[in-house]
């Protein structure tokens, strides 16, 4: 059993020393993460990587639907949980943009991403929910390997598929997700 499944076993039987055990082990991981939905904005988004973490890293420790299993289930719910702070993110950018004002928001967030950004991942995840409309596990390896930069072998043992199907889902999502967006 690795170091971060033994933390996340611990949490879920109760141990709150175990807790503060689990950012430290993967934080550099998380930050990696949000470094490369960032990677397309000004250089200067530093605090902005910083506050996806720590707001995906907030969401996932107070999620108690189900206990994080291990290192793979964890960073596959984390890539989850960003996709969607990255989305409520670009929709109120998008909100805001077009005059609705009413929800005031801080300046940091609003620098997070751009507005073409915004409307890129708003697109993509209108077209991700279209995907999983026909093929959920298609949708799941997208979020696992673009949002979560999983790799080939980590999805497959999420899915508890063969690293073959995920490769052949992957390019076929992709494929898919391509001519959705671009026409």
């Amino acid at each position: 059993m690795g170091e971060l499944t033994r933390i996340m076993d611990a949490i879920a039987h109760g141990d709150r020393q175990a807790s503060s055990q689990l950012l430290p082990q993967v934080y550099d991981e998380l930050c990696r993460m949000a470094s490369s939905y960032m990677r397309h904005e000004r250089a200067d988004h530093t605090l902005q990587t910083t506050a996806l973490v720590h707001e995906a890293y907030l969401k996932l420790v107070k999620q108690s639907d189900s206990p994080l299993q291990n290192r793979i289930h964890f960073f596959a719910v984390a890539a989850k949980v960003m996709r969607q702070i990255l989305i409520d993110h670009a929709r109120t950018r998008q909100y805001e943009k077009r005059g609705g004002g009413a929800k005031r928001i801080s300046l940091e967030e609003a620098a997070v991403i751009s507005d073409q950004r915004a409307e890129e991942l708003v697109a993509l995840d209108e077209a991700l929910i279209a995907l999983a409309a026909i093929d959920e596990r298609e949708s799941q390896i997208v979020e696992m390997r673009y949002f979560g930069g999983l790799t080939i072998a980590e999805s497959a043992e999420y899915l508890k598929v063969s690293p073959d199907t995920v490769t052949r889902d992957w390019n076929m999502s992709k494929a898919w997700l391509y001519r959705r967006l671009n026409t």
